[in-house]
C-alpha cells in the first residue's frame, strides 16, 4: 500500500520525520510530497527541500521525496496511492484536516485519509515555529536535523546559537521610592 504525505516541509522538522518513520512501518511505500505553491514565499526552494528530506530519510528504504503542484488527490492518483497521510497535533488541526479529508473524498472515493497523532514531544512543533525562532536568533538544533539547522542558520545569516550562545547582562534598576501604605500613615500620625 502506498501513502502520500503532502505538505510544504519548509523546513522538514523532527515532528515530520517522526511521523514519516512511523508511517514507513505501516505502509509499503511513503511518498513525502512537497507542494509547489507559487503563492508562498518559502525559505527553501523545492529542490532544497527535496534534498533535505532525502538526506533526512535515507535510512528508510521505503520512503521517497517528490514534488507536485495542483490538487493533492490528483497527485495521489497519478502515483497510484491508496492513502493520504496527515498528522494531527491538536484538536484545531483535526477540524481543518477533517474538512480536507471530506473534500478529498468527494474527489476520489478510492483514496482514504489516514491521520496519525504526533508524538507528545512534537505536539507544539511546526515549520512556522522553527522559522520564527531562527529569525530572531534562537536555536533550532533541537527541532530539526543538524544539516537542516545549518541550512536555516545560513538563510538567516546566523551561526548556531548552540555554538555562540547569546549572553545577557542585567541592568540594575534605580531604586524607586516606595509609597507608604495608608495604614502605616495612620500609625505614624498618632
Amino acid at each position: 500500500m502506498i501513502a502520500v504525505y503532502p505538505g510544504s516541509f519548509d523546513p522538514i522538522t523532527l515532528g515530520h520525520l517522526d511521523l514519516i518513520g512511523r508511517a514507513s512501518r505501516l505502509f509499503d511505500r511513503v511518498i513525502v510530497a512537497v507542494l509547489r505553491n507559487p503563492n508562498k514565499m518559502p525559505l527553501f526552494s523545492v529542490q532544497q527541500r527535496l534534498e533535505q528530506i532525502s538526506l533526512s530519510t535515507q535510512h528508510l528504504p521505503n520512503v521517497e521525496a517528490d514534488s507536485f503542484d495542483g490538487l493533492t488527490i490528483n497527485y495521489a492518483q497519478i502515483r497510484q496511492a491508496q492513502v493520504l497521510l496527515r498528522g494531527l497535533r491538536a484538536v484545531s488541526d483535526f477540524e481543518i484536516e477533517l474538512q480536507m479529508a471530506h473534500t478529498n473524498k468527494t474527489l476520489s472515493t478510492q483514496i482514504e485519509t489516514v491521520f496519525l497523532a504526533t508524538s507528545n514531544e512534537y505536539s507544539f512543533l511546526s515549520s512556522s515555529v522553527v522559522k520564527e525562532i531562527a529569525r530572531f536568533g534562537g536555536s533550532v538544533d533541537h527541532l530539526v536535523p543538524p544539516h537542516i539547522a545549518l541550512d536555516i542558520y545560513q538563510c538567516y545569516n546566523h551561526n548556531s546559537p548552540m555554538l555562540n550562545p547569546i549572553t545577557t547582562q542585567a541592568i540594575p534598576l534605580k531604586s524607586m521610592p516606595m509609597e507608604t501604605p495608608p495604614e502605616m500613615l495612620h500609625d505614624q500620625q498618632v
